[in-house]
């Protein structure tokens, strides 16, 4: 008796979990689209005494308001021998590590983004790192190898793995000039192909990046993959810029080119998509808030759930601080209203 009990507790158990446990399933395209932040000038920001506020006035910190306006995801750019300027420099292995290990706590996810550079590195400059400046190529696969690795594994012995990694920024012409121009798109293959393998030795499950800018201009985007493809390039993600400003137009002219080259790069490659970069005037709130919601629809719309996410590049970067126009933070320390668009 006490036997055929037991069982039939168990089995009633059994079909209680499966049921409750199918409710908590959750939607996954609207649960695991990535919605966050570049906010790799925010360690230098507090340690010159920004100080952050929320609406009400309240002083907070700052990715308790990122994340108080939807936000769950935030990147890091790494550079190899940063500087100590305040603007231009930081970023180092070390920095990035604790930043990520701050923002994970916060129920973040992470991104890397490794420029492969002591300093900015994008469409107009892709410098190489001092010490790597005279290596020969095969050292310099080494060099991208080397680095990814260590700080990755950093990262992972902080009880860090970042969701996504970028192989380079920005990198329409390439990176390490000039062996890692597109000039010379095998050896670019070469240098992308060895950040994809430390990647992914760390952990198979990061996803890889390649990054362009003007994610409205279809042509660029054909053209460096249609390449990328020729010379087995191997990644998971295309990665996009979207810039009005940059681009010298409103929103409202570009976005349909946008919409259309994010469809046409997941079909055309069979890859998975994402806006990397965002911003919108600091001073133009509603239309940098218009322009996220329709971004963000965009990403959306892809078919197949393979748009994946939105990240506004530095949003906390407030120009009284950083002399940056393209921030989402007005000038006594407190949110634009544009962030609000990520709350959807």
């Amino acid at each position: 008796m006490k036997k055929v009990l037991w069982s039939s507790v168990f089995f009633l158990v059994l079909i209680f979990s499966c049921c409750t446990t199918n409710k908590a399933i959750p939607e996954p395209n609207e649960n695991s689209f990535a919605k966050g932040a570049d906010v790799g000038w925010l360690p230098q920001m507090e340690a010159t005494g920004y100080q952050f506020y929320d609406a009400d006035g309240t002083k907070k910190d700052c990715l308790q308001l990122l994340k108080d306006r939807g936000m769950n995801t935030i990147r890091l750019r790494v550079w190899v021998n940063p500087s100590d300027d305040k603007a231009s420099g930081h970023c180092s292995k070390e920095e990035t590590v604790a930043m990520a290990v701050r923002a994970q706590k916060m129920g973040m996810r992470i991104m890397i983004d490794f420029h492969y550079s002591d300093s900015w590195a994008d469409p107009g400059k892709q410098n190489k790192p001092l010490a790597w400046k005279d290596h020969t190529f095969a050292e310099l696969l080494n060099d991208v190898y080397a680095h990814t690795t260590d700080v990755l594994k950093a990262l992972k012995e902080a009880g860090v793995t970042p969701e996504w990694v970028q192989v380079g920024n920005e990198i329409p012409g390439g990176m390490l000039w000039p062996e890692g121009s597109t000039n010379n798109f095998g050896q670019l293959a070469q240098l992308l192909n060895k950040g994809y393998e430390a990647t992914k030795a760390i952990d198979s499950k990061i996803k890889v990046i390649v990054h362009l800018d003007e994610g409205n201009n279809s042509g660029k985007f054909r053209w460096f993959f249609d390449n990328a493809k020729a010379n087995n390039v191997k990644y998971d993600v295309i990665g996009m810029s979207y810039y009005p400003y940059w681009i010298k137009s409103d929103y409202k002219a570009t976005i349909a080119d946008l919409a259309n080259n994010l469809n046409d790069m997941a079909a055309r490659y069979d890859k998975e998509v994402m806006i990397v970069e965002v911003g919108g005037v600091d001073t133009e709130e509603q239309n940098t808030y218009d322009m996220l919601v329709a971004v963000i629809k965009a990403v959306k719309a892809v078919p197949n759930n393979k748009g994946l996410g939105v990240l506004y590049w530095e949003p906390q970067g407030a120009k009284s601080w950083s002399h940056y126009e393209l921030s989402a933070w007005r000038a006594d320390g407190k949110p634009s209203m544009a962030l609000d668009a990520f709350k959807n």
